[in-house]
């Protein structure tokens, strides 16, 4: 059973864990996350979801989360353990997000995805509206921009 609930203060350390070792971010990648965490500060200033095996008392390892930031509408983070890769929690975590935003009145959430995500965002139904371009010395490559309708 996976549910998804708020991330709270005491997700932070795993959640900054996460982002520090995922294998989407090895090799010339690694630059971008080293370091990187994800504060209290963040939790309670962001939307900001787990998805986590098992309910309640029960609750088992964090699987995945995400970021919505509502002003502008951003896909801020969204990460999915190396351990959960391929069993649909990058969808389950999307189709959450669609329903924050749509609760949030917004129709479109803009994200600059990590250049091997592209294909995952375009097979839900996310169109390319753009390019980020590099901002050396913390980002080496462009980034595609992408736009998630709500619908």
């Amino acid at each position: 059973m996976v549910r998804i609930r708020r991330a709270e203060a005491r997700d932070a350390r795993r959640l900054g864990r996460m982002v520090r070792s995922s294998r989407a971010y090895e090799g010339p990648y690694a630059s971008m996350v080293a370091g990187y965490r994800v504060g209290a500060d963040y939790i309670a200033a962001h939307r900001v979801f787990v998805a986590v095996e098992g309910d309640g008392a029960d609750e088992g390892r964090v699987l995945g989360f995400y970021a919505l930031i509502v002003d502008p509408p951003e896909l801020d983070l969204m990460f999915v353990a190396d351990h959960a890769q391929g069993a649909g929690i990058g969808r389950l975590l999307v189709e959450h997000m669609r329903a924050e935003a749509r609760r949030a009145r917004i129709e479109s959430v803009r994200v600059v995805a990590h250049p091997p995500a592209e294909g995952f965002y375009r097979s839900i139904g996310a169109q390319r509206t753009g390019t980020e371009w590099a901002r050396p010395p913390v980002v080496m490559w462009d980034r595609p921009e992408l736009a998630i309708p709500v619908g």
